[in-house]
């Protein structure tokens, strides 16, 4: 069962309100996402926990110690990517994750309410 990742949409959260967001279309996710290479290096670096920090969504189903847990991913493990944001709040929305939907819609209104 996915749902909402309370920690990763907290830290979210915390990193808009600190200025920490690259402002892009959505579009330019599949460029801005961080690549398996430093997803890699950053899990080794930090732990899964962390990780876990840059993803709204879990899969309860999958183990904690996985990147299969990890779902909708928004940044780049330094700032939070505003297509990052959209297009998890459209892949939520595609998959009737409602939750997960509104948390990605609300910090997409966070953000755009900095421009």
């Amino acid at each position: 069962m996915v749902k909402l990742n309370r920690n990763g949409f907290d830290h979210a959260k915390r990193l808009v309100d600190q200025g920490k967001v690259v402002h892009d279309d959505r579009d330019l996710w599949s460029e801005h996402q961080p690549s398996t290479q430093d997803e890699n290096r950053f899990i080794e670096e930090h732990g899964f926990a962390e990780y876990g920090k840059w993803h709204l969504g879990i899969d309860t189903d999958a183990n904690v110690n996985t990147k299969g847990h990890y779902k909708f991913p928004y940044g780049d493990f330094k700032k939070v990517h505003r297509c990052g944001v959209l297009s998890a709040e459209v892949r939520a929305g595609q998959r009737k994750y409602a939750d997960i939907e509104a948390a990605a819609a609300h910090l997409r209104d966070m953000i755009d309410e900095q421009k």
